[in-house]
């Protein structure tokens, strides 16, 4: 049995050291590259520029023999660059010597090293207003502002509209690994992304998953998630540094990221963001083109937590006006008129009511103003009150204090149009959406403004979560002065937007109350639906 045994034994060494020969003959051959050639193109570079054209912007091109992958080290920015083409922006002012070190690596991860020196020129340097939104106190983090909407969508490449052709909804991509990323702009110039920003507590853990474009998210590396569609969703990452530069090619602001930095939703390309907007405090639009020129990509990124407060500091605090519905019956006839009948009128989004004066549709009772829709057979009713050439007026602080319909497809509005809409027309009259709620989600508030650029689907709006704004009166209010523009819930500013002589918020708006059926923001209708109101306890103007 002994000798069976070791017979058994050596046998079974034999084979392993056979199968370890095969597998070592399948690994090939370990070789260095060699022949390593790196071209750089400094952009802008001519007999007149021999350093470029002042962005500081170089696109490198490495080829070697035997080589799977390069890498570029420029200073402390390290770039890795599988085909051996990438581009780097060198932003120290005037003209500079650089060292470029390019390592290209063979079989088995032996490389081979090589340097290059490039001498360029940089003149643009970022205004400090910029760098100081960016970076603040250098503990500044930035997210996607996920509760605003429009906050990630797209576009056509070139686009002036944000999110032309799809716009993300108020936390609607809360499950892809998008929303818990955090970002840094730290004032050595690199970048930091967190890609979970709720397990760092108590100890640092890099691990996360992020949000990308199939097939363009494999330049991360391999996984093993499904699409949905064409995204993959929740891929697993970890956090990372790159490098940021600000540089503003044909004048338009952009930010840089080098490597594989990314923010918000990974598309490749260029890793430049375009800065759209940044117009409003702690907030900024931005894009993006993707690696295939197919889609320009949108995101709204902001550098305050959601639900973090912003009390307003009013600087208007006389009462100028005010109708506190404390007469019943029909809305004071000195203060609102009506608009009537259907869509065809004038008001469209394919609602589905038509408006009254009836006292079944708008009433005052015990103080309390009462906007009701009504089911009327296969129809609805409702009504819509306005102020248009009875009370008018340029800036102040308005304060409407409400109770909301429950009802699904209801849209009620607490709104301002401006007084010229029947002269100029709509958007260009301008437009301040105070509150609107949708069908389908009553514990989310928008707040809006539409005008030339921004109106419709793409228009310049935010939200907020109120979740008892129907069984409980809240107040609606903005904040309207010649140099900006903040809608408010309950004193907390949740959307703002910088007024100027460009925008068509510097005269005379009047007010409309109404509750909508169906429609664009209404929805579908519940079946069952037979009818809710909207109330309003009043109406404050403060100058």
């Amino acid at each position: 049995m002994k000798h069976i045994l070791k017979i058994s034994l050596l046998l079974s060494i034999a084979i392993f050291f056979i199968a370890c020969q095969e597998e070592d003959q399948t690994f090939g051959n370990i070789v260095a590259p060699t022949n390593i050639v790196v071209v750089p193109e400094i952009v802008g570079q001519d007999a007149a520029n021999p350093n470029g054209d002042g962005s500081g912007l170089v696109n490198f091109t490495a080829t070697a023999d035997n080589a799977l992958s390069f890498k570029y080290s420029f200073g402390s920015a390290v770039v890795n660059a599988p085909s051996g083409t990438t581009d780097f922006t060198f932003s120290d002012l005037g003209v500079n010597t650089y060292t470029v070190t390019v390592v290209a690596y063979g079989t088995g991860g032996v490389s081979t090293t090589t340097t290059l020196e490039v001498e360029v020129l940089a003149t643009y340097s970022a205004p400090a207003d910029l760098l100081n939104a960016l970076v603040g106190d250098g503990s500044k983090t930035w997210r996607i502002k996920s509760e605003s909407p429009g906050h990630f969508g797209l576009g056509p490449v070139g686009g002036v509209v944000p999110t032309e052709w799809y716009g993300a909804g108020p936390g609607e991509k809360s499950a892809t690994g998008m929303y818990d990323d955090r970002y840094i702009f730290n004032t050595d110039g690199t970048f930091t992304h967190i890609v979970n920003s709720v397990n760092d507590d108590p100890t640092v853990n890099p691990e996360g998953t992020v949000f990308g474009r199939e097939p363009l998210i494999n330049e991360l590396g391999p996984h093993s998630e499904t699409p949905n569609g064409a995204d993959i969703e929740n891929y697993p990452y970890q956090d990372y540094s790159e490098s940021w530069v600000i540089t503003a090619p044909g004048g338009v602001e952009t930010i840089n990221l080098t490597g594989l930095g990314f923010m918000g939703y990974y598309t490749g390309g260029n890793h430049r963001y375009e800065i759209f907007s940044r117009d409003i405090p702690n907030e900024m639009i931005i894009r993006t083109t993707d690696g295939n020129s197919e889609f320009d990509w949108w995101f709204i990124i902001t550098s305050q937590e959601e639900g973090s407060s912003n009390e307003l500091q009013t600087i208007y605090n006389d009462l100028f006006w005010a109708d506190e519905f404390d007469i019943n019956g029909a809305p004071n006839p000195a203060n609102w008129t009506y608009d009537l009948g259907t869509g065809d009128n004038g008001w469209g989004n394919n609602e589905l009511q038509s408006y009254t004066s009836n006292a079944d549709n708008v009433i005052v009772e015990d103080g309390i103003l009462k906007i009701t829709a009504k089911a009327d057979g296969a129809s609805y009713t409702s009504a819509r009150i306005k102020s248009v050439d009875l009370f008018e007026f340029t800036y102040g602080r308005v304060e409407v204090r409400a109770k909301l319909p429950a009802a699904q497809g209801t849209w009620p509005a607490i709104w301002m149009l401006g007084a010229n809409f029947e002269t100029v027309g709509w958007p260009t009259s301008g437009e301040i959406d105070i509150m609107e709620q949708t069908g389908q989600d009553k514990n989310t508030t928008l707040g809006t403004l539409h005008y030339p650029g921004m109106s419709g689907g793409s228009a310049n709006g935010g939200a907020t979560q109120v979740a008892t704004s129907t069984s409980e009166f809240h107040n609606y209010s903005v904040e309207w002065t010649p140099d900006v523009i903040k809608i408010v819930v309950d004193g907390d500013v949740f959307h703002t937007v910088i007024n100027s002589d460009a925008l068509p918020f510097n005269s005379d708006f009047f007010f409309i109350l109404n509750v909508a059926m169906g429609g664009s923001l209404g929805g579908d209708v519940d079946p069952a639906f037979t009818e809710d109101t909207m109330e309003i306890d009043y109406v404050r103007v403060y100058q």
